[in-house]
């Protein structure tokens, strides 16, 4: 990683966040003995505590599962305020392997290469560790959008194209024009990164009329999008896999239901011990109670 990129994203990193944010960093890395835990998506940028917190937990040692990252959700009583947070737990090394694109997956460097905190570490080779695969993101994320981007454009052109194939990659939903949010509300964090990123994954470029031109040989360009391709290819069955997982090892996810349905229909389901422990099993029950409730409304 370049000193440029290096500088980046360790002022990037250093983001301080409030201090109830940072209270349930600390006591979800301490209780799962984790390298570190990174807070990122739309309550970083905004500073709520509104909705759900996101955090990754990266623990030591090798990755334990295949299917990765295990997901739960958990609701955390701070100063008398309920926080809620969806947590993603893996290990730093297989964070570090993806981060690099040395995995056939996209979600890592699609995500971090996007704003995030390092708001707790169990001491400074972690911090170092998880710079380095947050820089690492950049890189990755940079060489394809070098590749499925214009042969020229403005850098939200490139990155814009990036997000776009990557949802298309990945399974995801997501609302038609959502890579242009991102990059709006973003703006300061990609101003100027996909340059720098290039310069550090070793990637030449000029400037021709206010807009960048990627110097990448014939070889190259084939190369970058071969690896693209088998992406592509596996990233809707991976996420697919990962979804079934959920099912079943979602943690918290009846009360994680039951909070999203509360927030959007003003109607709330009791979480029964049945509930809690078998919510796929609990689903028809649920369902009947929450058509009574409304046709009871009416």
């Amino acid at each position: 990683m370049s000193a440029n990129l290096q500088d980046r994203i360790a002022a990037s990193l250093s983001r301080e966040p409030r201090g109830e944010v940072a209270a349930y960093a600390r006591m979800l890395g301490e209780e799962a003995g984790a390298s570190a835990v990174l807070f990122y998506g739309s309550n970083l940028r905004t500073g709520s505590l509104e909705g759900v917190l996101d955090f990754y937990v990266l623990l030591p040692g090798p990755q334990a599962e295949r299917i990765w990252p295990k997901v739960s959700y958990r609701e955390w009583e701070h100063e008398g305020e309920v926080l809620r947070a969806k947590i993603a737990t893996m290990s730093l090394a297989k964070f570090a392997e993806a981060a690099r694109g040395d995995s056939r997956d996209t979600t890592i460097w699609t995500r971090f290469v996007q704003p995030s905190a390092l708001i707790w570490a169990s001491d400074e080779d972690a911090r170092s560790a998880v710079a380095k695969a947050i820089g690492d993101a950049a890189c990755t994320a940079s060489r394809f959008a070098a590749v499925l981007g214009p042969r020229k454009g403005a850098p939200e052109d490139f990155w814009r194209a990036l997000f776009q194939a990557t949802y298309r990659a990945e399974f995801r939903v997501e609302k038609p024009g959502r890579e242009d949010s991102i990059l709006s509300v973003n703006a300061e964090h990609f101003e100027g990164l996909l340059a720098q990123a290039w310069e550090a994954a070793g990637i030449t470029y000029h400037r021709e009329e206010g807009q960048l031109v990627p110097r990448i040989s014939a070889e190259q360009r084939d190369k970058v999008l071969a690896q693209w391709k088998r992406r592509e290819r596996l990233g809707k069955p991976l996420n697919i896999l990962r979804l079934a997982k959920a099912t079943t090892t979602f943690e918290g996810a009846a009360r994680y239901g039951a909070w999203k349905l509360e927030r959007h229909t003003g109607i709330a389901l009791e979480v029964t011990p049945f509930r809690e422990k078998h919510p796929l099993l609990a689903m028809p029950g649920a369902a009947v109670e929450l058509w009574r409730e409304k046709r009871r409304r009416r």
